[in-house]
């Protein structure tokens, strides 16, 4: 059930993409889009910058992004979570700070393709104590311009984390989802992203007992450009 779910979601997103520019055929890459994105395979571009607000599972965060160049951005993000990393029956409160970079690998008149990469550290409270880790989240996702008004993105995550001490160790989240951009004007967008997928422990966690769990980041949000 769970793959239907996710070939749902990125069927969706194609068939209202392919739709949506066969009304358009012809139009330039300059009329999709805003030439900028924090969701997409486009980046902010050299000497943009971006203040972004997201809230929704696991957390609440609060980020900023610069284009660096045209094709590589450079930031930093800071996240109140209270679902431990996006495991849906581990509502738990946590602290995360992470660098934030982003590469465009491919940008053509109808598809974008990037690569982010968001590692630093995290903080969950329990009860009995602090789980303490590290996490190294990488991700690809393409990009399609709809108009100038909307981007479309699809990807697949693998935000690997490392629990430290007794009872922690690598955890291997495999997620897959798609999400949107809405641009109200040339420097405001609103958007919602979302993955799922299963977290893997190749360990006997003392909380996990070593299974897979469901996991899944639903975020909605808002991107400033000044």
């Amino acid at each position: 059930m769970k793959r239907s779910v996710l070939s749902g979601v990125l069927l969706g997103v194609l068939c209202f993409a392919s739709v949506a520019m066969a009304q358009e055929e012809g139009a330039s890459y300059g009329g999709r889009g805003q030439g900028w994105s924090v969701l997409s395979g486009q980046t902010m571009g050299q000497g943009g910058t971006a203040f972004v607000g997201q809230v929704g599972w696991p957390g609440i965060s609060l980020g900023l992004l610069h284009g660096a160049t045209s094709k590589f951005d450079i930031g930093g993000r800071f996240s109140f979570n209270y679902g431990r990393e996006g495991i849906v029956t581990s509502v738990v409160p946590g602290l995360k700070l992470q660098a934030w970079t982003r590469l465009m690998l491919l940008q053509g008149p109808r598809v974008n393709v990037g690569l982010h990469f968001a590692p630093g550290p995290f903080f969950y409270f329990h009860e009995n104590g602090t789980d303490v880790g590290l996490t190294l989240p990488v991700g690809l996702t393409v990009g399609i311009p709809v108009g100038s008004a909307v981007m479309l993105n699809a990807g697949m995550d693998i935000p690997f984390y490392v629990i430290f001490g007794s009872g922690g160790g690598p955890v291997f989240p495999i997620l897959f989802g798609g999400g949107l951009e809405y641009f109200i004007d040339r420097n405001l967008a609103v958007h919602f992203n979302v993955r799922m997928g299963p977290s893997i422990f190749p360990y006997e966690s003392v909380r996990y007992r070593g299974r897979a769990r469901f996991t899944m980041e639903a975020m909605f949000g808002l991107a400033y450009r000044f």
